[in-house]
């Protein structure tokens, strides 16, 4: 299948702009194929503490040559609702591997923190970190060089990136990656940004809001919203690397487990030992990056992808650019319109059809690259199918013809929109993105006086105080990865929400994030250069006209720019913002971490 010409175009130039670093990376990959697993090599001491706990038929088999033998890196914790399924997977994965003959082993475990726990908490400045520790952690999990293979259990906003650059290090492996599906649906996401409203205005109280909330976010399962975790999920399928039609079956269903058990075997299948060796390293190439920004672009994805995308491809030698993103953004249809681009989760999209019939869509329409490597075989079409249990075998239909609902998942030919979700912003100020998917077309052009904070908490008082009562946009500084750790921002969006609403202009300018969730509010986010490194946010003072336009892609200071560029930037003391709740412990990171556009990512 050909392409159409903007994808074909990106792709050629990510490949060209990489070819060195993307050869240099192969290189390494096939060096450690050749140097393989070197269990039966090891010492006999090294062995036996590799299998000291294991049963004395698996010691048996990890004892001699010919076995294989399956590394779980799990980010299990019952604490994040998502993650919890993941208590019973290991015990499931081992049986399966049992079934053919060889074995498993949790290999090791990563940290799993929930952005909607630590949410306008301290906590939050470890957020984005945390995706580097998860990619350390795996490498840790990995380095006893006992595994032919391995599966990866996670699923939320840093989980999954961090678990992906992990494993593209170890590159010469196979990966799969195992979901364990959205909970079930709760109230309506729109019910919830109601309340959420309500309480910001003192029109009901904390225990109404908490009701809400537990009604929404009330089983084991991801949010079914579309922020940043259910992205992940979108993005693991459309580049290959989760079985087809695995993202969106919901926990603890017969159907779930079937998938789990197949994507043990099917990792141990993909092995080096056997006639279908099919390592990770070899599926993330220039193609399935794209295919993965397209996804993106074609669901409305969060915005989180403009840095973690950049950083995975980085770690399978692939350069990737937030201009190549603007240049698909401009191309790729909208097919998605899930909360906040829609009132519908994503059971909605699932049931209407889901991955099957939205990557049927575009590849007939030539968005996606069809001949790619996959874990479930050659091409992408492997993709255009549904996963169910037919007299309990696991099975895969092709994907509907028609969409269950056009109103939530919709053909190319009656794309919501021409162009993608996302789009870059560009100007006087510095670069940013921002999520229009979910912003009115009204609302996309704002030309209003900054208004200018250094901390959430500075917004909401001025908001408190009736200080924010006319058109404005809001510009929130020093939130960069070097300020204070690129914390999300979603405690302002209620209070945006309520100027906009009362018919103001209303935007958001910052260096901080705003993630999966960003909604009605336009917000120019990830801004780079940021405050912390000199960058043109910090000279913005109260009272500057700023023009943000998602139209056309820009966003710029208006008035005297050599007066503009001539003033200091602002500074501020963040030594109270690195202290507690294991801040303290990141000021390496903060120093080394690189720039939004280049991954936000302390690897270089």
């Amino acid at each position: 299948m050909s392409v159409v010409k903007i994808v074909q175009e990106v792709t050629d130039r990510i490949a060209a702009r990489s070819a060195t670093s993307r050869r240099e990376y192969l290189d390494r990959l096939e060096g450690a194929r050749v140097q393989g697993v070197h269990r039966a090599g090891l010492a006999c001491g090294n062995l036996a503490h590799a299998f000291a706990a294991c049963s004395p038929s698996d010691k048996a088999k990890l004892a001699g040559s010919k076995s294989l033998n399956l590394g779980i890196v799990t980010s299990y914790n019952d604490m994040l609702s998502a993650h919890q399924p993941y208590a019973t997977y290991p015990d499931i994965i081992k049986d399966a591997a049992r079934s053919i003959g060889q074995t498993a082993q949790v290999a090791g475990g990563v940290p799993a923190m929930c952005d909607g726990v630590t949410q306008g908490q301290a906590g939050m400045d470890l957020s984005l970190f945390s995706r580097d520790v998860i990619a350390m952690s795996t490498a840790i999990a990995l380095s006893h060089n006992m595994f032919d293979a391995a599966v990866y259990l996670g699923i939320c906003d840093k989980i999954v990136p961090g678990l992906m650059i992990g494993a593209l290090t170890f590159g010469h492996l196979p990966a799969v990656f195992v979901p364990a599906g959205p909970m079930p649906t709760g109230i309506s996401n729109d019910e919830k940004a109601k309340v959420r409203q309500l309480y910001a205005e003192g029109k009901v109280g904390r225990a109404e809001l908490l009701e809400s909330e537990a009604k929404s976010y009330h089983s084991p399962g991801t949010c079914t919203f579309y922020g940043t975790a259910n992205s992940n999920q979108m993005l693991m399928e459309i580049m290959g690397l989760h079985l087809p039609g695995a993202s969106f079956v919901n926990p603890n269903t017969p159907l779930r487990e079937a998938l789990t058990r197949e994507a043990a075997k099917r990792a141990l299948s993909l092995t080096a030992e056997g006639n279908d060796y099919t390592p990770i390293g070899h599926i993330v190439d220039a193609k399935a990056i794209v295919n993965g920004l397209v996804g993106l672009l074609a669901t409305g994805g969060s915005t989180n992808h403009t840095m973690h995308l950049v950083a995975i491809a980085a770690a399978a030698g692939l350069k990737v650019t937030w201009e190549d993103m603007s240049e698909l953004s401009g191309g790729v249809p909208l097919l998605a319109r899930v909360y906040p681009n829609g009132i519908a989760d994503v059971n909605h999209f699932h049931a209407a059809g889901g991955m099957g019939f939205m990557i049927r869509e575009l590849l007939e329409a030539g968005y996606l690259h069809e001949d790619v490597k996959t874990v479930w075989g050659a091409g992408l079409s492997g993709y255009t199918v549904e996963a169910k249990l037919l007299e309990d075998k696991l099975s895969f239909t092709p994907s509907p013809a028609i969409s269950g609902d056009p109103k939530v998942l919709a053909p190319v030919k009656d794309a919501f929109s021409a162009n993608g979700g996302l789009k870059v912003l560009s100007g006087n100020i510095g670069k940013s993105v921002i999520k229009v998917s979910a912003v009115k077309p009204e609302n996309r052009v704002v030309e209003a006086r900054a208004r200018v904070f250094h901390t959430q908490e500075g917004l909401q008082a001025a908001f408190k105080a009736g200080e924010l009562n006319g058109d404005v946009i809001a510009v929130v500084r020093f939130q960069g990865p070097k300020s204070v750790g690129m914390p999300e921002l979603h405690k302002l969006t209620p209070q945006l929400g309520i100027l906009q609403d009362r018919g103001h202009k209303v935007a958001l300018v910052t260096d901080g994030r705003m993630s999966g969730a960003s909604g009605k509010i336009p917000a120019a986010i990830h801004m780079t250069p940021e405050a912390s490194d000199g960058g043109a946010i910090a000279k913005i003072r109260d009272g500057d006209l700023i023009r943000l336009d998602a139209n056309e892609g820009t966003l710029t200071f208006i008035g005297d720019e050599k007066e503009f560029f001539s003033r200091t930037p602002a500074t501020e003391d963040l030594r109270r913002e690195h202290y507690g709740m294991g801040r303290e412990l990141f000021a390496g990171f903060r120093a080394l971490v690189g720039t939004a556009d280049r991954g936000a990512s302390v690897f270089g």
